[in-house]
């Protein structure tokens, strides 16, 4: 459970000020995809390993922040951060991204092969961002459900948003394709480096996420990694001993249905949708319903605005 009071100045609190939008709307695929924490975490795990394939990455985290040594409060931060980017009021967004930036900024080094690098080299946001993109989209595929075509155009559109402007981001992904193309010129030096398999037993032994049973953890691990395209995979040697196992798979399957099914009352999402008027529930009800709901809600607030 996550139980930060504020960050970066921001005190955490999805639920004012009431009416403030969010950068992506209730019906976003965005608010769809991420109110599952199945999918964050999943997806998040996969963004990790595809990012500290890169050493200049690698080396910022592991030499310029608590990771290491404190995974479970940089795991916390870390979704706050991707949160409020997608949950949170507009303005709560735009302090949190800032103070992150500027702590990026302070960000440099050199790699131990002597790459140089820093944290706001826009060739890095690029490829954070990217990894974000494609985690949480393939754990969604894989364990939630196929998106459609029109699903899937619109997820990547939304990606190209104002959040990514404000950290930073330059290319965005407009389909699955380009984040290939990303890779693609970028995989020349990725390499296996023990930072992975540390960052991978961080995750297994609970020492991310010490509330969370030995057994999920492992199963959520092996299905970050099976999302991993095979030519990552590969490079960092992660073989047979990190599959997915049959009954890890049903259970991944059935968390993930499970909290795609039931609504957390108390998240972000629940409480984001509660600043916009909506029922706390919004998002675990059916389409149809979610836009009976957005058109009453927007018949009413176009009533009050008329009034004056």
């Amino acid at each position: 459970m996550n139980d930060m009071k504020s960050y970066l100045g921001w005190k955490i609190d999805y639920t004012v000020p009431a009416g403030e939008p969010a950068y992506n709307a209730p019906d976003s695929m965005a608010w769809k995809v991420f109110k599952n924490p199945v999918v964050g975490a999943i997806g998040g795990v996969c963004a990790v390993l595809l990012e500290f394939a890169d050493s200049r990455i690698r080396t910022g985290v592991w030499d310029h922040s608590v990771f290491p040594t404190d995974p479970i409060g940089r795991a916390r931060r870390t979704g706050v951060a991707s949160a409020v980017g997608t949950y949170g009021p507009q303005s709560a967004a735009r302090r949190v991204i800032m103070g992150i930036t500027n702590m990026h900024s302070k960000v440099s080094g050199t790699t131990p092969d002597g790459r140089p690098y820093k944290a706001l080299d826009p060739e890095l946001l690029d490829w954070v961002s990217a990894t974000a993109s494609y985690g949480w989209f393939m754990a969604y595929n894989k364990f939630v459900k196929k998106m459609t075509p029109d699903e899937e155009r619109r997820y990547f559109n939304e990606g190209r948003g104002e959040v990514a402007k404000l950290y930073g981001v330059q290319t965005t992904l407009s389909s699955l394709d380009d984040f290939y193309a990303m890779m693609e010129k970028l995989e020349a030096d990725f390499e296996p480096h023990p930072i992975n398999t540390d960052f991978l037993e961080l995750v297994r032994s609970g020492k991310s996420a010490s509330d969370v049973p030995a057994w999920m953890r492992r199963a959520m691990a092996h299905a970050s990694i099976e999302i991993l395209p095979q030519k990552v995979r590969d490079v960092l040697g992660l073989g047979p001993e990190y599959d997915l196992k049959m009954h890890e798979r049903l259970l991944i399957k059935f968390l993930a249905w499970r909290y795609e099914t039931f609504a957390d009352f108390d998240g972000p999402p629940a409480q984001a949708c509660e600043r916009l008027g909506l029922p706390r529930n919004f998002l675990w009800k059916s389409e149809a319903a979610q836009k009976r709901i957005l058109a009453s809600v927007r018949a009413q607030s176009a009533e009050a605005l008329a009034r004056g």
